[in-house]
């Protein structure tokens, strides 16, 4: 599924955007393009069910964001080292706030539970990732966004569906136009459903005769362990096992499709993280090593590839996967450390690196855990002036040389 969450995962690429909006103001050329491109849709609609009222009311006057069209090979997801994605993503005040919806959300939770068989910090860890548990749902309108990638760009055929489906879900008033905002490639509501997504799969749980992602805390619940049942959530179950593998051990047959049983596994030398033995049995795993084979390991069962079925990257699935855990009360890190000497910082540590840029001077902005273009500024600037190499990228590394800083 091709989608960008909403959520404070904004931080990850902000400096990318910025790049890349600074050189996307729609041209004259651009907004006569994507003028023929909606009176070619215009013609199609008929055939997807979009009557011309809707489509002349939500399209009328229309200019192209040509930002978005940048941001399709931009996914964090596939660009950021994982400590660093997984330090904002699953960090103590993520943590915090979730188990404050687990108590807040615990009746609904429990009937969700009952009839899709998924479990409440399941759940609450993709409504954490997703949008921070409702706090950001993106602010792109997506009429606009999917019209823009409809006719610019790759894969327009795609966004074409998504768009037409977008009216859709207005044309049968599920969600009000100026509620329906998310993110620049069209995903939305609390838990960041496509369009097309929610067509399939979105539900009413609160009776109230609309299925609405964005006005409502239950459907959204629903809808997203709806989705999990259809993709194979096995309740009950783990979604993987951290192992170590052997001394001199190839990593070649890794990947999360070369699947093995466990008793191979346990053949081939490999354990629990902590040297105990791997279970026995013909239940199929893979084998991930999202750092390589000296950072941490993980054998993913069927409840891995759920959560990957939601966003088809393996950082997003391990996210959310390990936010469910620690919501249980797991294990703050895991076992093997990441292999590097400079890791990432949680979102409150972000907060603390852009106040003591300020206290230096640097015009950094907000002071919102957001590393936007300010922020990477200040810090090449600072990292130039150290001698260090100057990428702008926020680590522990720098973050106590500002705190013990004269």
């Amino acid at each position: 599924m091709l989608r960008m969450s909403a959520t404070d995962r904004l931080s990850l690429r902000a400096a990318l955007w910025a790049a890349t909006f600074a050189c996307s103001l729609p041209t004259a050329a651009d907004d006569a393009g994507f003028t023929r491109c909606l009176a070619e849709l215009r013609t199609q609609a008929a055939a997807h069910g979009i009557d011309s009222a809707t489509f002349d009311t939500h399209t009328r006057a229309l200019p192209p964001d040509m930002t978005v069209v940048d941001l399709l090979d931009a996914q964090p997801e596939f660009t950021t080292a994982i400590w660093d994605y997984l330090a904002a993503l699953v960090d103590d005040e993520r943590v915090a706030d979730g188990r404050a919806m687990l108590a807040q959300w615990a009746k609904t939770l429990a009937a969700v539970e009952a009839r899709y068989a998924v479990e409440p910090a399941v759940v609450v860890a993709v409504w954490g990732v997703e949008s921070n548990y409702g706090r950001n749902f993106g602010q792109r309108p997506l009429v606009q966004s999917l019209a823009t990638l409809s006719c610019f760009g790759r894969r327009q055929s795609y966004f074409r569906g998504e768009f037409f489906t977008t009216l859709k879900i207005l044309q049968q008033g599920h969600i009000d136009a100026d509620k329906l905002t998310g993110s620049w490639a069209g995903a939305f509501g609390h838990t960041q459903f496509m369009p097309s997504t929610f067509m399939r799969l979105a539900v009413d749980f609160d009776g109230d005769g609309r299925r609405d992602l964005v006005g409502s805390v239950p459907d959204a619940l629903a809808s997203t362990a709806n989705f999990l049942a259809r993709a194979g959530w096995q309740h009950g179950r783990p979604w993987g096992i951290e192992v170590r593998l052997p001394q001199g051990f190839d990593p070649a047959g890794a990947g999360r499709r070369a699947r093995r049983s466990l008793n191979t596994w346990r053949a081939a030398g490999l354990t629990h993280a902590d040297g105990r033995a791997l279970p026995e049995g013909d239940e199929a795993a893979g084998l991930i090593l999202p750092a390589g084979p000296t950072g941490p390991a993980f054998l993913t069962l069927r409840n891995f590839d759920a959560l990957f079925s939601y966003n088809a990257a393996e950082s997003y699935a391990l996210a959310i996967a390990h936010l469910a855990d620690r919501l249980r009360g797991g294990e703050t890190g895991f076992y093997t450390p990441w292999p590097t000497d400079d890791p990432g910082l949680s979102r409150a540590e972000r907060r603390e690196l852009q106040r003591l840029l300020r206290a230096r001077g640097y015009d950094i902005g907000e002071v919102d855990g957001v590393l936007g273009t300010n922020t990477r500024r200040a810090i090449a600037d600072l990292q130039r002036q150290l001698g260090w190499q100057a990428d702008g990228r926020a680590g522990r590394r720098l973050l106590e040389h500002l705190r013990h800083a004269d």
